[in-house]
């Protein structure tokens, strides 16, 4: 069967691109609902989703990520020319999963998202000012698909002209696992992931014989404990998969968040109006836009043992789909869920746009600040900022980094 046309692919992407009426379906049932597409329970309801992150004993992370989409052999042919995969800090629990986030936490601290919140800010002002003059552009492309890969360059320690390789590559991967591509297609999305994967090798060696004040040294201080003048094969390979990990989530899910805050505030007109007039409601709009249409969905949790999770008893070794969406709709947790309100009551704490518990994002302090200065100076510079009439906005079919696939907007 041509995987481009698959009808169990059809049917994923269709829930993919709108998965709020099942979700809601989802809450009002008894149980946890079994959804095929996903191959999984989906765990719909607020207080259910952080239960099962608080209980990373009963739910294991080892599979969170697991492919949509198994590459072709002659792909994973291609692959083996980079690094085995390895455990993350996405794909771990208890003390490994402390031992990956260790350095990640560090360099993402407070004080290392301040220091960098001044260059997104140059970043994104010279990016607006390409298309300024334009009267039109398409977002996804001229500045939410740029300004966080350059901001994770930055963090990580790249040089500028490795960031656009880098970025590429990253999204070359998540094609190759979540989306049913040819085979050539898939042969060339495993050559970029190969490519990426030798970039992070050689910045990982090179940070390791000479360390600068970036979150990569900190990576390799963190593996390379023993003194040696080199890195082991194994310590190499496990510094290629965490810094791919980040990577990936450090650009695609803030472009995902720039996407669908600027979609939902254009949509909603009055809220856009409101907020132009309003600067003081921006950090109010960031988190109800990250709860209205969260970018990361969810992830994938395993039981490690029988269990039972609203009323439903699962067997050991059965997939649960932690639906961080669903959640921040449930009205159980945020009355009148489904009405996109800026002036909501805001609080990191009040949904789960970025996890919670041990595994709560480390970069959600960056994603916010880059969502800040997008809307502070998108009101400011396009105050008559509108999505284009003549284009329909389509949505990515991905419950990884939900966004629109073109953002046509006017002014």
């Amino acid at each position: 069967m041509d995987p481009t046309t698959s009808a169990p692919h059809e049917l994923l992407d269709a829930l993919q691109r709108d998965p709020y009426p099942l979700y809601a379906r989802a809450r009002q049932a008894e149980g946890l609902t079994f959804v095929p597409e996903l191959d999984a329970w989906l765990v719909a309801r607020d207080a259910d989703v952080r239960e099962v992150l608080l209980r990373p004993e009963d739910f294991s992370s080892a599979r969170s990520l697991r492919p949509d989409v198994l590459p072709s052999p002659a792909a994973f042919g291609v692959l083996a020319r980079g690094f085995a995969a390895r455990p993350t800090v996405v794909s771990t629990d208890g003390a490994a999963h402390r031992r990956h986030r260790a350095p990640i936490n560090r360099g993402l601290s407070a004080a290392r998202v301040a220091a960098l919140t001044p260059y997104a800010a140059e970043v994104a002002t010279a990016l607006v000012d390409g298309f300024a003059a334009d009267g039109r552009t398409e977002l996804m492309a001229s500045y939410a698909g740029r300004l966080p890969g350059a901001v994770v360059g930055r963090l990580i320690g790249f040089a500028p002209e490795d960031v656009p390789t880098a970025v590429h590559g990253g999204h070359r991967a998540e094609q190759l696992l979540f989306r049913p591509l040819p085979e050539d297609e898939q042969l060339a999305a495993a050559e970029d992931v190969v490519a990426l994967q030798h970039l992070l090798d050689r910045y990982a060696r090179a940070r390791h014989a000479d360390p600068r004040d970036d979150l990569c040294s900190l990576m390799v201080a963190s593996v390379a404990t023993d003194g040696s003048p080199e890195l082991t094969v194994d310590q190499r390979a496990e510094l290629v998969a965490n810094l791919q990990n980040l990577l990936i989530a450090g650009h695609l899910t803030t472009t995902a968040l720039i996407g669908t805050t600027l979609l939902h505030l254009l949509r909603h007109r009055d809220q856009w109006e409101l907020l132009r007039s309003r600067p003081d409601l921006i950090p109010g709009a960031v988190e109800e836009a990250i709860r209205y249409d969260t970018a990361v969905q969810g992830f994938r949790r395993t039981t490690t043992r029988p269990v039972a999770l609203a009323g439903t008893e699962l067997p050991a070794g059965a997939t649960v789909f932690v639906a961080y969406g669903s959640a921040n709709r449930d009205e159980a947790r945020h009355p009148d869920a489904d009405t996109f309100d800026i002036t909501r009551p805001a609080g990191p704490t009040r949904h789960v746009g970025f996890g919670h518990g041990a595994h709560g994002c480390p970069g959600s302090q960056l994603a916010r600040a880059q969502l800040r200065i997008t809307l502070e100076l998108f009101t400011r510079r396009f105050p008559g900022l509108r999505l284009a009439e003549d284009e329909e906005v389509v949505m990515r079919p991905t419950l990884i980094h939900r966004s629109p696939l073109e953002l046509p907007l006017e002014w």
